[in-house]
């Protein structure tokens, strides 16, 4: 964590002290490098960077401009740090749009507070809390990873086809935790599912014994975490096995990552998980270039994040412009049909297709499509732990 904390230090420091040029153009990520998703962020960072890198290296952008990503830190959870995070990027860095945030508490606080009143666009590659459909953002606000009212409807077609009849839902306390909550415990119930009991927790506990004592009680079958992996979501499967009180568990997106496999993979066999993305050789491809650039690649929002960057890249070409109203007004068509559908690794053909006048259909790791709202339908992996990791059972 030092070390990620470090290098935003380094990469602020580099935007101010005079290493940056008038080539330069600064985008902002901002993701939780501290808190609940801390272990999953470095990825996500490095993902979305990779997309800039080929960008600046290609020398098509803007006649031979470059990208500056500039880091932040949103905390995943602290809505007054997160905000005062993009404020610095937006009025001292000035940056021209923002990848991220990643929680959807923070993001919808950035996305209000600061990002929408400036006029800057933001890519969230993982914020999936349904209220996000609805913001007011003035065509500013966008994400690459779908909404969970879909998550919720497919981990709950996952967890009945299982035989589950009874289950136990906890959630983290913010509107990440409860967006999903509400959406799973809506289609469970729809499906003839029988719900125990629904109970919020807070992160950043150091005991769960009595939440899970409080969930055990109400006589379900499976338990359902639907936090973070290393707080509270964590916390929750610890006093579970600790006590035995659940052996079989379903568990949203924030909670897939190498870290709980390593911690409890061996108490988890029966574990039903579901994650945004699918199988493509889009995303087999995606993968492949992470991790030729000593990237993981197969975390749940490393594909995603890579297209945000990547589109953020292409709507500054698609204008001709760095300015922040020229990146709104080309986000939508670079996204979408018609033009040459782009893939991983296509970003300077992109660019070149671009600049000759052409369009871009931006495909990408993640089969990136928006909707008039700005937000993408996707698919969904269910996943097993099986082998010592997470793995694929099917695509949704």
């Amino acid at each position: 964590m030092k070390k990620h904390l470090l290098s935003i230090a380094l990469t602020a420091a580099l935007a101010t002290t005079g290493f940056a040029n008038a080539a330069e153009i600064k985008i902002g990520v901002i993701l939780g490098y501290t808190g609940p998703i801390e272990s999953l962020t470095p990825d996500m960072a490095a993902s979305a960077e990779l997309a800039f890198k080929e960008a600046s290296e290609s020398g098509m952008l803007l006649s031979g401009s470059t990208i500056l990503p500039i880091r932040a830190d949103s905390t995943c959870v602290d809505a007054s740090a997160a905000t005062a995070a993009a404020e610095r990027l937006i009025t001292a860095d000035k940056v021209v749009a923002i990848m991220g945030a990643d929680c959807s508490g923070v993001t919808t606080a950035i996305a209000n507070s600061v990002a929408i009143p400036n006029g800057v666009v933001m890519v969230s590659p993982s914020a999936t809390t349904p209220a996000l459909t609805s913001i007011d953002d003035k065509g500013l606000f966008f994400r690459t990873a779908p909404s969970d009212a879909r998550q919720g409807q497919v981990l709950a077609d996952a967890v009945f086809e299982a035989g589950t009849k009874t289950i136990a839902v906890t959630y983290t306390n913010n509107d990440y935790g409860k967006g999903l909550s509400d959406a799973f415990v809506s289609a469970y119930k729809a499906l003839g599912g029988k719900v125990a009991i629904v109970a919020a927790h807070e992160d950043g506990k150091g005991d769960y014994s009595a939440e899970v004592a409080a969930l055990a009680a109400a006589g379900a079958d499976r338990l359902a975490v639907l936090g973070y992996l290393d707080q509270g979501g964590k916390g929750i499967i610890q006093a579970s096995i600790d006590t035995g009180a659940f052996d079989m568990f379903a568990l949203g997106d924030g909670m897939i990552g190498q870290s709980l496999v390593d911690a409890f993979g061996n108490d988890m066999v029966d574990t039903i998980a579901t994650s945004p993305g699918g199988t493509s050789d889009a995303m087999d491809n995606f993968v492949k270039m992470a991790k030729a650039n000593k990237i993981g690649g197969e975390g749940p929002y490393d594909g995603t994040s890579y297209d945000a960057g990547a589109l953020i890249v292409l709507a500054i070409q698609a204008g001709g412009s760095a300015d922040r109203a020229s990146i709104q007004a080309n986000m939508m068509s670079v996204a979408n049909a018609p033009g040459t559908k782009i893939y991983p690794g296509e970003i300077k053909k992109a660019l070149e297709i671009l600049a000759a006048g052409g369009a871009v259909d931006y495909v990408g790791a993640t089969n990136i499509e928006f909707s008039d709202v700005g937000e993408v339908y996707g698919t969904y992996r269910q996943l097993e732990i099986k082998n010592n990791k997470f793995s694929l059972v099917k695509v949704r």
